[in-house]
């Protein structure tokens, strides 16, 4: 009966942090809202700030409005004016105990600027790139939990994967919860591994009569002009 009450208590306790928590998001929310009607910054590129509560807490999405991007096309370096947008929402997501997730996401046009580098890496970078915005804006460096890059794989307009509004960072102030996930799925486990490079029996067999006959010795072919050799 201790054991049961205990376990009552606790969930007690957590439900109440839970409902605090959603309060103070809804506190935040408003005051972001506010902060955008009074700042002249923000004013100016409100159609541009989206703000929502999600299951992981509350999010800020700065999207891609046509002839006034964030980045210049291909490129990871933040415009003047979106600097400045993140430089202003610094300065309250930076009064916050909450860690921050963000991340970067880009339109369905393929990049073809450089060879090997694709969508993945320019939303990653550009996610990176609002991540030092931010802290330079007055985020601290351990209020970072997540930076991330996801390409054209979460559209914001499904039915136009080339809109401007796919092209957007998003900033989530994360609850607990999520915390929570993101760090015991990333720690350390009790599990056992399995060692996936392991070679099996017959693998280490042919390897022991390939080393027994000499035929490792014998001269391997050079890759063809623009082949990688992995």
């Amino acid at each position: 009966m201790e054991s049961s009450q205990i376990q009552i208590e606790d969930e007690v306790v957590d439900e109440l942090s839970e409902t605090l928590e959603q309060r103070r998001m809804q506190e935040l929310f408003q005051e972001l809202k506010e902060q955008i009607k009074q700042d002249e910054t923000l004013q100016e590129f409100k159609d541009q700030l989206l703000i929502d509560i999600t299951d992981e807490g509350l999010r800020i999405q700065i999207v891609d409005r046509s002839g006034r991007p964030m980045f210049d096309s291909g490129r990871a370096e933040l415009k003047y004016y979106s600097q400045d947008i993140l430089f202003e929402l610094a300065k309250t997501l930076g009064s916050v105990n909450n860690k921050l997730s963000i991340t970067g996401h880009t339109d369905s046009t393929p990049f073809s600027g450089r060879p090997g580098y694709t969508n993945w890496e320019l939303s990653a970078d550009r996610a990176n790139t609002a991540r030092r915005a931010l802290v330079a804006g007055g985020v601290r460096q351990q209020q970072i939990a997540r930076v991330v890059g996801l390409s054209d794989s979460v559209l914001f307009d499904n039915e136009d994967p080339n809109a401007p509004v796919n092209r957007r960072i998003s900033i989530i102030v994360l609850n607990k919860k999520t915390v929570d996930n993101i760090q015991s799925s990333a720690g350390q486990s009790d599990e056992p591994l399995i060692d996936l490079t392991q070679p099996t029996e017959a693998e280490q067999e042919a390897a022991r009569e390939r080393l027994e006959s000499g035929e490792w010795l014998q001269e391997q072919e050079e890759p063809a002009p623009g082949e990688l050799n992995w």
